[in-house]
């Protein structure tokens, strides 16, 4: 059995600020993530994409959030236990164990639950369904890799507008389609996308995929007039949401809010010695933003050090003090 002070369930952005926090508390650590890399859904999902809601960056690239943030919890050594889903929670005495898929368990002094909205799956597209090519990605790894490509964007939220916007410049030609004639995406991103040389269609979807085990082109369907046009297609980028789970956490006993643990102000859940922070928690007033995160994180592991240490104080000093 590994022993910790401290088990992180989630290697997103909080809970690689809760490692470094951890650390700094004189804590050890084991992150624990059912996906084989750090950065959570920023690596999975949008690691070229530029976040500009993260306190003293006017805008960074979400793998370089992560590496940063990697790189700040170096000092402590965390313990990374990574591509190992936390399936089960037991209690040693007062001391919570976490089974691990494949791996040895892991008990800690407490647990942190960061897992952010659980694990996730892109939702398909339909057309692409029957096209048994490539060509179809959910996610853009590497913006380089769609260089000079006539690149097929499928969707209406925030994560279609935002590769639009951060394609623009290097694709040889970006196209939106959506089937309504409103988006669901923030309205700045919006604004700034219509600026750019960039086809929108609305009202439309996409009905067929065609290519010789590469997608060469696409017929989207117009519904109000019942018409279709064949566009030039290298890459479709299908921004259609994602669906989340909770996965095993559902057996734990935690109180849930739908697919979010509840918490009091110190980050506490119902579970004896078992806190939670980040998008995955809820309380009266949540908001659900990285910087939210990283406070979230703070208050758990200094309130989890007195659970661990009875002896330690919840607050110990700023960190510029220990320099």
């Amino acid at each position: 059995m590994r022993d910790v002070d401290m088990a992180i369930v989630g290697a997103g952005p909080t809970g690689l600020f809760a490692a470094y926090y951890a650390g700094f508390r004189g804590l050890r650590t084991a992150v624990i993530d059912a996906l084989p890399e750090a950065g959570g859904q920023i690596t999975a999902m949008y690691p070229e994409k530029e976040i500009f809601d993260v306190a003293g960056f006017p805008s960074i690239r979400g793998r370089d959030l992560v590496a940063n943030l990697v790189e700040q919890a170096a000092p402590f050594a965390p313990d990374y236990l990574l591509g190992a889903q936390a399936e089960t929670l037991s209690y040693d005495g007062d001391l919570p164990v976490l089974g691990l898929a494949g791996r040895e368990p892991v008990r800690a002094g407490a647990v942190l639950i960061t897992g952010g909205i659980g694990s996730f799956s892109p939702r398909p597209l339909p057309a692409a369904d029957v096209f048994t090519g490539t060509g179809v990605i959910y996610f853009v790894k590497h913006l380089a890799d769609l260089a000079a490509q006539n690149v097929l964007i499928v969707g209406g939220g925030d994560s279609a507008f935002d590769w639009a916007l951060a394609l623009s410049p290097v694709a040889k030609s970006v196209t939106m389609v959506h089937r309504r004639d409103r988006f669901r995406a923030h309205a700045h991103t919006i604004a700034k996308v219509q600026e750019l040389p960039v086809r929108i269609i609305v009202n439309a979807e996409v009905s067929q995929l065609l290519g010789d085990g590469v997608v060469t082109s696409a017929e989207i369907t117009h519904k109000a007039a019942g018409s279709t046009e064949t566009v030039p297609v290298d890459t479709v980028v299908a921004a259609l949401g994602f669906t989340a789970d909770l996965g095993p956490l559902t057996e734990w006993g935690l109180r849930l809010d739908r697919r979010h643990i509840l918490v009091d102000s110190t980050m506490a859940t119902n579970l004896p010695r078992v806190f939670a922070a980040g998008d995955i928690t809820e309380y009266p007033g949540k908001v659900r933003l990285i910087a939210t995160g990283f406070g979230e994180a703070a208050t758990a592991v200094n309130n989890a050090a007195v659970v661990i240490d009875p002896t330690a104080r919840v607050f110990p000093g700023h960190s510029s003090d220990a320099s």
